[in-house]
């Protein structure tokens, strides 16, 4: 299961700026404790769904987990043998863009310790930096 919006506004669109730091997003706002991003990057629907699967393989049905962050940016692949010129390439896979400051997951249910485990691995999935966010 991979993650893409079912429609765009835009099929080819400009390349997203990472620039700055997130505005919105970036408090705890579902779960007990948060990853939140320290640097920014594109996070793939590929890597989305593989840092998913490790929390969930991890907490082995206990707790609730939320992804905060949604692949709707298409970024676009040309082919191999394409030669220079013949406009821009077909949309190859999707990223969410994240700014540092940007809540990934939260989780809820389980005890700190196991939550802090379980982020841990997740990052690892991760092309961005992160730190792990206990709710106050």
């Amino acid at each position: 299961m991979t993650l893409a919006p079912k429609k765009l506004k835009m099929r080819k669109p400009h390349r997203p700026d990472v620039r700055g730091v997130a505005g919105r997003n970036n408090a705890i706002a579902f779960g007990k404790f948060g990853l939140k991003a320290t640097t920014g990057g594109w996070v793939s629907a590929a890597q989305i769904e593989a840092s998913r699967r490790v929390i969930t393989k991890f907490l082995k049905r206990g707790g609730k987990i939320w992804i905060r962050i949604f692949p709707h940016r298409p970024i676009t692949e040309k082919g191999t043998q394409a030669t220079m010129g013949g406009g821009k390439g077909a949309p190859g896979y999707y990223v969410a863009v994240v700014k540092p400051g940007t809540m990934i997951f939260e989780i809820e249910g389980i005890s700190e310790a196991d939550a802090r485990q379980a982020m841990k691995l997740t990052s690892y999935k991760l092309p961005v930096k992160t730190t792990f966010i206990v709710k106050d």
